[in-house]
């Protein structure tokens, strides 16, 4: 489950069946709650469907308010956030070695991957630890929050990137991208179709979700 937004106004948020292939649930938001999931997974489970795990993005408080459903956070949404803070070409040697473990995180296990990360914290611990005084303040920042930011984002989320190797009898994908090519397909449908008003996109976009499977 996941939403993508049309601009800034409001987006559409899809519930999809990964087995079948199948959009199953949608509903217009101006923007995305817990809350609007929560309903979301409801209302499949009142129409019949047996909801055995979620895949989702990152967003606060989501892991926790299925339980005891399992949640698998979404990976490559997590490569992205740490790549927002360290970007793509990091220049800091620390930056540098953190992108080289988030890129393996597609393709490793949890004990690899945590034993890696674990490993550059008791390296650079100290180095994440610095702290700037500002002049004009004399408050203090930390120096590299960036790349702090980064690792502590991974750490937080780690207990929840690896749901679908050990729910391995499920078949869980590890990411949203079954969901997210149905978003980059509606969204070069509906530029296609530039200046609809917003009634008329919404209906392209419900006409899209129902025939798309992919």
């Amino acid at each position: 489950m996941d939403t993508s937004y049309f601009g800034k106004s409001y987006g559409v948020m899809v519930f999809r069946d990964w087995y079948k292939r199948e959009n199953l649930l949608w509903k217009f938001v101006d923007y995305e709650t817990i809350k609007q999931y929560k309903d979301g997974i409801e209302q499949l489970r009142d129409s019949g469907f047996e909801v055995v795990a979620i895949v989702a993005d990152g967003r606060r408080g989501i892991f926790q308010c299925f339980n005891p459903i399992p949640v698998q956070m979404c990976q490559f949404h997590q490569m992205q956030i740490v790549k927002r803070y360290i970007t793509s070409k990091p220049k800091l040697q620390a930056g540098i070695e953190l992108k080289a473990i988030v890129d393996r995180l597609t393709y490793t296990d949890e004990a690899s991957f945590t034993g890696w990360l674990n490993a550059w914290y008791k390296i650079w611990r100290e180095f994440l630890n610095e702290r700037t005084i500002n002049p004009l303040t004399g408050s203090k920042n930390y120096t590299h929050s960036r790349i702090r930011s980064g690792y502590f984002s991974l750490k937080h989320n780690l207990p929840y990137l690896f749901i679908y190797q050990r729910y391995h009898e499920l078949g869980i994908p590890n990411t949203t991208n079954s969901l997210d090519g149905t978003f980059a397909h509606i969204k070069d449908k509906v530029r296609i179709h530039r200046g609809l008003k917003r009634h008329r996109k919404e209906k392209l976009i419900e006409e899209l979700l129902i025939k798309i499977v992919t």
